[in-house]
């Protein structure tokens, strides 16, 4: 992530600041990847949106900043700044921006 996590040091940071908007565009940058699972943080512009998909494990959206949409099996989930939603393995969801939003997806590998 950072070089002080690097060499097996500690930092304080502020999440939603590790990540940034770009126009018309959805961003992301892995935090923690490992067998055991991984850490995603995503910026979309609004309006933007991730397809329909599904993933082998659960996973964890909380929402940093901003407005989205989440489907779940076709169920939209609104959820605003400070609110999470649970992603169960194997369900079809996909993720839509209502304002510009930043997200943080933890994915536990079981």
């Amino acid at each position: 992530m950072t070089d002080s996590t690097e060499n097996g040091e500690s930092a304080v940071f502020r999440m939603a600041d590790l990540v940034e908007w770009q126009d018309e565009s959805v961003v992301s940058r892995t935090l923690i990847k490992s067998e055991k699972g991984t850490v995603t943080l995503f910026a979309f512009d609004k309006e933007n949106s991730l397809s329909e998909h599904t993933a082998p494990f659960d996973a964890l959206a909380f929402v940093l900043h901003g407005e989205c949409r989440i489907s779940i099996d076709g169920k939209p989930h609104e959820l605003h700044s400070g609110e999470a939603l649970v992603l169960p393995a194997n369900h079809p969801h996909a993720v839509k921006a209502v304002t510009r939003f930043k997200m943080l997806l933890i994915m536990i590998r079981s």
